[in-house]
């Protein structure tokens, strides 16, 4: 049989093209190529904000902007899918799209034109970073290993260059990012915000200037390392991203927005959760007690952190986990949250609907558990952020072999391109909108920290019994065997020298840093402390995070992403029925030791997870329950909402 001239061409061309095609994936081979080519840039950024300042919210739009720039270059080679940025019009910016042709080898273009668009992308946010050179070597290397040269800069895809497509989407979200109110181009600078309080130096006793004690207080630290390891030297902390309302988000709309005004400038909030409670140390006021019960919560979890106590706790899914409701209201804090013993109302799930049988028991110190649940769910001290650890999450759930990876849990397995693609979409969008909603709340409410609150009540005295000494309406409520006066027979630590301390507030907490003389070998443990000397279990060149406390990022985060998780897979659990963590002997835990013996964090559900995390928070002193449950239910809302939205780009 003989071949037209136009046949013999048609095969020569074809062979040439499955041999670039074979040449790209062996030049692709190497360790990482067992991943699609999103999740390495994926991992490249992770890696890149552990390197930066801690900042979530301008992680949060790092992951949301590199995800989408992905998103757009697979979407734009696929037959179904619509872009989100390239060719159309959002919030105000139009990126232009004159159009480029199918190629025959679709995924080749696919990965080309998404690694051009991330490299520029993160070349551009990272390079004014701590350690910029090491994450562009990063990124240079990352290039290198996928066979593309980074000296290509053109933007000129009308010659259907995939690589210069690429560079065009990079161009256009950079510029995007410009004008979306983050106040980029002046490296997110505060542009009205100002503290009403003077700074709270920790390592000095008490609270004595505090002048508003429902507002933030910034702290004075002599030194001062961030969540991601930098060290800012003497500093007093300034408030990050109060303004973070008016930056441009993804599914939050008009309807959700309330705007509110103080000295001049719009907070815009959305999803007002409305005010917290408040405290009037003067009158008492209508929320004074909601205020102090809600921080002496903090406060009675700080007596959980010693794992000499001996009381032991199953951690396993079928004693803890599934909450099937939340509370709706400040009156049901009480019989939710267990303030003497720690944890919640959950009763954990009857068995493991993957192998049909109970989940076995995984008792371990309440010490040990509550010390790991506070620093793991922290993300510190190489901390990739709160955002950026569910997406570690998200990693974690793709590598399981049990996954299948079908769009909600239906239809034809997808690639492990389009699944990461898809995935990351969905659940930046989340995360970017909860860092939009949750940092409005924060610059509007700016409400105060427990270090804040809980020293300066011990300050004012008990507001528990008008007869005993000390009585302030605005004290601390004392909780016999847990918060109580300091007593002419207690020891001289606790009433001083010349019984300068007597009848003063003491608590039983953790004693803090300053009793951990080696963190490789000691833990501070718990003990009856002066309550002006309280710390939060954090490192003493942290305390607490640099923003306001009402409403916890860490909870909007979380339950925005397991809505995105139990979304995407179609299920609400892990595969096989469980999540894990563990946590080796004196090995995990950064500022003491421990945790004491081996220890396995578990969890059936992605909101099993997001709710753990929320309670971490308040063992680790970081957040009273109202800064909790508001966040939470603000997330089920912004996960649902994001996840639909993305939904809709994808087409059938």
């Amino acid at each position: 049989m003989k071949l037209s001239v136009g046949a013999k061409w048609a095969i020569y061309l074809t062979v040439i093209l499955l041999f670039v095609g074979c040449f790209h994936s062996i030049n692709n081979s190497g360790v990482e190529s067992k991943h699609s080519v999103a999740r390495q840039w994926n991992e490249a950024l992770l890696s890149s904000i552990r390197q930066d300042f801690a900042r979530p919210t301008v992680h949060s739009r790092n992951l949301f902007h590199t995800s989408t720039v992905m998103y757009d270059a697979w979407a734009v080679f696929d037959d179904t899918a619509q872009t989100y940025l390239l060719g159309k019009t959002v919030n105000g910016f139009s990126c232009e799209f004159n159009g480029i042709a199918m190629p025959f080898f679709t995924k080749i273009a696919q990965e080309e034109a998404i690694s051009y668009a991330a490299y520029r992308l993160l070349s551009h946010r990272f390079r004014n970073i701590p350690a910029t050179s090491e994450a562009q070597l990063r990124f240079d290397k990352l290039m290198s290993n996928l066979g593309y040269d980074i000296n290509n800069t053109s933007t000129d895809y009308s010659g259907n260059s995939a690589a210069a497509l690429g560079n065009h989407i990079a161009e256009c979200m950079i510029a995007y990012g410009l004008q979306d109110g983050s106040n980029e181009a002046n490296d997110y600078a505060l542009q009205s915000y100002s503290p009403v309080n003077p700074p709270l130096a920790p390592a000095a006793a008490g609270n004595p200037d505090i002048v508003d004690l429902n507002r933030w207080q910034p702290l004075y630290l002599e030194s001062f390392i961030d969540q991601s390891g930098n060290d800012l030297g003497t500093i007093t902390t300034e408030f990050v991203g109060p303004e973070w309302g008016q930056v441009a988000p993804f599914s939050l709309t008009e309807n959700d927005l309330t705007n509110y005004q103080r000295d001049g400038f719009d907070y815009w909030v959305y999803h007002d959760p409305g005010a917290p409670p408040y405290i009037d140390i003067v009158n008492g006021g209508a929320f004074t007690e909601e205020y102090q019960w809600n921080f002496s919560v903090v406060l009675a979890w700080s007596s959980h952190l010693d794992p000499n106590d001996g009381v032991m706790l199953d951690i396993s899914p079928g004693a803890v986990g599934n909450n099937q409701n939340l509370p709706q209201n400040s009156a049901e804090y009480e019989t939710f949250y267990d303030r003497m013993n720690g944890g919640d109302s959950s009763t954990g799930h009857t068995v493991n609907p993957y192998t049909g049988k109970p989940y076995e028991p995984n008792v371990v110190l309440r010490g040990d558990y509550a010390r790991v649940l506070a620093e793991f769910w922290a993300d510190g001290p190489d901390s990739e952020t709160p955002p950026g650890h569910w997406f570690t999450i998200i990693n974690y759930v793709n590598d399981q072999p049990e996954l299948e990876k079908r769009f909600r849990g239906q239809g034809p397995m997808l690639s492990d391109l389009e699944w990461d693609i898809k995935g990351y979409f969905a659940l930046a969008g989340a995360m970017h909108d909860s860092a939009v909603a949750t940092w409005g709340i924060k610059g509007w409410y700016d409400y105060l920290r427990p270090v804040s609150a809980i020293r300066a009540m011990a300050k004012l005295g008990q507001s528990s019994d008008p007869a005993q000494p000390n009585y302030h309406i605005g004290g601390l409520p004392l909780i016999p065997g847990l918060v109580e006066q300091v007593q002419p027979n207690d020891p001289e630590y606790l009433r001083g020298s010349n019984n300068e301390k007597l009848y003063n507030i003491k608590a039983k907490a953790w004693r803090g840093p300053n009793y951990i003389l080696d963190p490789t070998k000691y833990n501070a443990g718990v003990k009856w402390v002066l309550v002006e000397n309280w710390w939060p279990y954090q490192r003493p060149t942290f305390v607490s995070p640099p923003f306001a406390g009402y409403v916890s990022g860490h909870s909007t985060f979380s339950r925005a992403a397991a809505e995105v998780l139990t979304l995407l897979t179609g299920d609400a659990y892990f595969p096989r029925g469980m999540g894990e963590f563990k946590a080796p002997k004196k090995a995990f835990l950064v500022f003491e030791s421990g945790p004491s013996e081996d220890l396995t964090l578990q969890w059936a559900t992605y909101r099993d997870a997001s709710d753990q995390t929320s309670l971490s928070r308040i063992w680790g002193g970081i957040h009273p329950p109202t800064d909790d449950m508001p966040a939470r239910q603000k997330g089920i809302r912004i996960g649902i909402d994001a996840f639909n939205l993305a939904e809709q780009y994808f087409g059938d």
